[in-house]
């Protein structure tokens, strides 16, 4: 009997996906409703921590699904976008959902739509699906990422979570969200729900003042935890209260003191419900965390073409800082002769480019710019222009028709720090195409 490959399968997911591609982003929750209806209301079997935020969410989820299951539940992961694959939204203690079972659950969802209503979203068609396999594979609890927002997003449909966390707010989405903070934070605060827990990280003050205020008129018991200490050699703590735990931190960057305490208090407030989520589970879980594409080492290339690469999304403003500092951090343990950064670069055309190019640019830089391909790209040459007014002692700014002629042009550059960023879109097109390793295994 014939047997699709795996490259098959991909296209045929692609396939059953492409034809709700055409109806972009649309934020309301009557079609996921309707359509999760008619599917027999999965998400109703499925308990839910919902992440929402404008940065860490996936560090967060990540977080949560690696220590529930370690504490031996079974857990379904839901995260956007993906780097190579479809599948990889859709995890089962620690596992992508297979190509055949992610085809069946989409064709299932696909003959559930109403032709005589306004036809689902892609993202819809894709969420139903993921609610869909989680209730079909019997998990103990599902740990989803908001995709756009909260209140409109099509993961907003469970009426009393476990929990609901908000990482961050900053300016990301503002056409769609509101053109100020105040106004993004009452879209994110809209997955908090009446008498629920919640989590909150840290906020700037006009947003918390909105988020406070709605968790107030809800009535939700809230935990605003303060970021976990770093005690050296990967190890950090968290206090909260009376309880304290040390824990490995897998994931890199400054940034993830903050990101792990928020997953370690919204652990702590499932324990508090009645979870079984031992001290060694979290231990065991935060070292196991892995979230590929952000601040992740690699060695790109065949020999003699082979050097260390940071690779990072970095694809908005306050992502961007979170990279700044660890690069910043990098050179301040480096001790070889300083040298500026290799920056290799590609963004979104609606993206704040400016902004990011600020947050990263240093003197002394060399920036090399390529395309993102197969999305609404922003220009290399306009990124250039960009990039000279922004930084005008850039030791080099050179544009590259494509991501393996920008990789070919930094591989003989002697400085030690070469960095691969702007867009996760870009990020899986290296991940996907690209000769490298991760860098882990060489001890980097």
């Amino acid at each position: 009997m014939y047997q699709p490959s795996q490259i098959e399968q991909e296209q045929q997911i692609e396939s059953v996906l492409a034809p709700f591609g055409r109806f972009g982003v649309e934020l309301g929750l009557e079609r996921i409703h309707r359509l999760l209806g008619a599917l027999g209301n999965p998400q109703e079997r499925v308990p839910l921590v919902h992440v929402a935020g404008t940065n860490g969410k996936g560090s967060v989820c990540a977080y949560l699904a690696a220590v529930l299951g370690a504490a031996g539940y079974r857990v379904g992961r839901y995260t956007s976008p993906h780097l190579v694959s479809w599948r990889e939204r859709i995890v089962v203690n620690g596992d992508p959902i297979a190509a055949p079972d992610l085809i069946d659950r989409l064709e299932q969802v696909v003959a559930a739509i109403d032709p005589s209503h306004p036809s689902p979203t892609q993202f819809e068609v894709f969420t139903a699906a993921a609610w869909l396999h989680f209730a079909e594979a019997g998990v103990d609890v599902a740990v989803m990422e908001v995709g756009l927002g909260g209140r409109l997003d099509a993961t907003n449909v469970v009426d009393a979570p476990l929990v609901s966390v908000i990482t961050s707010l900053s300016r990301e989405h503002w056409q769609r969200l509101g053109p100020t903070l105040a106004d993004i934070a009452r879209e994110k605060s809209g997955v908090l729900k009446p008498g629920r827990p919640a989590v909150i990280g840290p906020l700037p003050t006009e947003a918390e003042v909105v988020v406070r205020a709605r968790l107030a008129e809800l009535g939700c018991p809230a935990v605003w935890p303060a970021p976990a200490v770093s005690l050296g050699n990967g190890q950090a703590r968290y206090d909260q209260g009376d309880e304290g735990i040390t824990y490995p931190l897998a994931l890199l960057g400054e940034h993830q003191l903050t990101n792990s305490a928020i997953a370690i208090a919204t652990l702590q407030t499932l324990r508090a419900q009645g979870w079984s989520i031992s001290d060694a589970a979290i231990a065991q879980g935060m070292a196991n965390a892995r979230w590929p594409g952000r601040l992740q080492w690699v060695i790109w290339g065949e020999e003699p073409e082979i050097y260390p690469l940071l690779i990072d999304g970095a694809h908005n403003p306050a992502a961007a800082e979170v990279l700044r500092q660890y690069v910043d951090s990098w050179w301040a343990s480096w001790v070889g002769d300083r040298a500026g950064t290799v920056w290799l670069m590609g963004m979104l055309s609606t993206k704040d480019h400016r902004d990011i190019f600020a947050a990263l640019l240093r003197s002394g830089d060399a920036l090399h710019l390529v395309p993102v391909p197969g999305h609404e790209t922003a220009v290399p040459e306009d990124l250039g222009a960009i990039a000279r007014s922004v930084c005008p002692d850039l030791a080099q700014c050179e544009v590259h028709s494509s991501l393996w002629d920008g990789l070919l042009a930094i591989a003989p550059s002697p400085a030690p720090l070469k960095v691969l960023c702007g867009s996760l879109y870009l990020i899986g097109h290296f991940l996907a195409t690209e000769p490298y390793e991760d860098a882990a295994g060489r001890g980097i």
